[in-house]
């Protein structure tokens, strides 16, 4: 039993890295300054920054295939299984809804409306509501991944992976869009006319896609296929970690060497169909796992094998509570970005302008001032979790 929860807190570790990454990246004190590892790739290729929603996915596959055999072991039926994956896939679908929705009215001027109502404010925000988001994806993929894989023998789950990720790479560069009648391979860098780009358009419409683009969605509908495919090597990697027929330190090697050739498969497929995390290709899907299964299995190594576990503090915080930690920080960043604003010299200034610039970017260089500022934001949410760890609140689904 020793050996079993260190083994957990080794992955608590690696999800509390991947979320205390995603705060660092998603909360620079300015766009317009950050170190090249801390931005997305431009469209083909990858950054460190690229693989951290991608290793949270495969975490959830991992966590998922723990949880159903203990529940199993516990005697649970089958009926109780399945409504809890119904639940909890519904659950994180709709705190990404809502997180997207916050504050529930639009707060900005509105254009055509010289003084709108509150109502109309309300009206104006559903009626350009985001639909889907990172933790939309998450409920999705979670939901789907758990139920490919709920009944199914590890060699279906094989061939439902293999479908997955043939099947989208064949529908993204074969199939002809709709309304150009252009294959996809021959306009892989043009994300508007892509079949991913016109189905977002088509079944979400442009009001509801993401506001970055207004012609695709990073989290669009096709492209949460191959994210499924994630969930799913997450879930292989989870019975891997689960076996108790061979030492650990064999199921290690096994991780490191099967991660490296996952790894390998990905760059192999990468020169037909490019690692993109935006379209969530089948070779990023690969690629990223690949990594995953060798980086958790460092984290095993160090933490088990080696028994290294004074650094390990920290990352344990934020992995216990990764919800509250995506939520609040969301909601957080919202407010103090656009929401909370503090009149500078006459103009109303946001109020995580007025902290960076007067904090960090009057005696610092404007990256390193941005860093500053992002590393900043990553203490205060480490402090927040480790107050809710010791009241005993975790916010769960």
């Amino acid at each position: 039993m020793t050996a079993r929860n260190e083994r957990l807190i080794a992955l608590d570790v690696f999800r509390g890295m991947t979320v205390a990454g995603m705060l660092l990246v998603n909360n620079p004190g300015t766009w317009s300054a950050i170190y090249a590892p801390l931005e997305h790739a431009p469209w083909h290729g990858w950054t460190p920054t690229d693989l951290i929603f991608p290793f949270f996915l495969f975490i959830v596959g991992i966590t998922t295939e723990i949880s159903l055999r203990g529940r199993r072991a516990r005697g649970d039926d089958e009926g109780a299984i399945l409504s809890q994956i119904l639940k909890r896939g519904s659950l994180i679908f709709l705190f990404g809804l809502l997180l997207s929705w916050f504050p529930f009215y639009t707060y900005q001027p509105i254009e055509g409306m010289a003084s709108p109502s509150f109502g109309e404010r309300v009206i104006y925000r559903v009626e350009h509501l985001r639909i889907l988001g990172v933790l939309q994806r998450i409920g999705l993929a979670y939901l789907c991944g758990a139920l490919l894989t709920l009944r199914t023998s590890l060699r279906t789950q094989f061939g439902i992976l293999a479908t997955l990720l043939l099947g989208y790479w064949a529908l993204m560069t074969l199939v002809p869009v709709p309304d150009t009648g252009v294959a996809g391979r021959l306009v892989l860098d043009k994300p508007d006319q892509l079949l991913s780009a016109w189905l977002d358009r088509t079944l979400l419409g442009v009001n509801h896609l993401w506001s970055g683009s207004k012609t695709w969605d990073p989290e669009g509908l096709l492209s949460t296929v191959p994210a499924i495919g994630t969930v799913i090597l997450g879930t292989f990697a989870g019975k891997w970690i689960s076996r108790r027929d061979m030492a650990l330190e064999s199921r290690l090697a096994g991780m490191f060497a099967i991660g490296a050739m996952t790894m390998v498969l990905g760059l192999v497929w990468n020169w037909a169909f490019p690692i993109n995390k935006a379209l969530w290709t089948s070779s990023y899907v690969l690629f990223t796992a690949g990594m995953a299964a060798v980086l958790l299995a460092t984290c095993l190594w160090v933490i088990d094998v080696r028994g290294i576990r004074g650094w390990t503090r920290p990352f344990v915080v934020y992995g216990l509570n990764p919800m509250l930690a995506f939520l609040g920080s969301g909601m957080m960043a919202r407010m103090m970005g656009s929401m909370i604003t503090i009149n500078v010299n006459g103009t109303p200034t946001p109020l995580q302008s007025v902290v960076y610039k007067n904090a960090y970017a009057s005696w610092l260089a404007p990256i390193n001032a941005s860093l500053a500022y992002a590393i900043t934001f990553v203490a205060f949410w480490y402090v927040i979790l480790l107050i809710a760890e010791k009241r005993g609140f975790v916010l769960k689904v």
